[in-house]
């Protein structure tokens, strides 16, 4: 019979390699105690450890994505509201 795979989930994952990552235990101790084969937590292990800088990195670029946005979509008000007093102001007549 067959070996079924096993899928987990990215909270399991999460939770093994921060276990790991955090060094209290050895991985052989943690594959027994999550029954997950050694190199699975030290391949989530290394994952976690390349994707940490990005994950704060992401959001500054959100951030800064959205104030850029923002800034822009301003810009075009504030250029759309001066065309229409430009237009009002010599439509009536006090365009000096």
């Amino acid at each position: 019979m067959k070996n079924k795979r096993r899928n987990h989930s990215a909270q399991f994952k999460a939770k093994v390699a921060l276990a790991a990552a955090k060094g209290d235990k050895t991985i052989a101790e943690l594959a027994s105690e999550f029954d997950v084969h050694p190199n699975q937590i030290a391949q989530w292990k290394k994952q976690l450890l390349q994707l940490l800088p990005e994950l704060f990195s992401l959001s500054r670029r959100k951030q800064k994505q959205k104030h850029d946005d923002l800034k822009e979509y301003l810009y075009q008000q504030i250029g759309r509201l001066k065309v229409e007093i430009d237009w009002l102001k010599k439509k009536s007549g006090l365009d000096t």
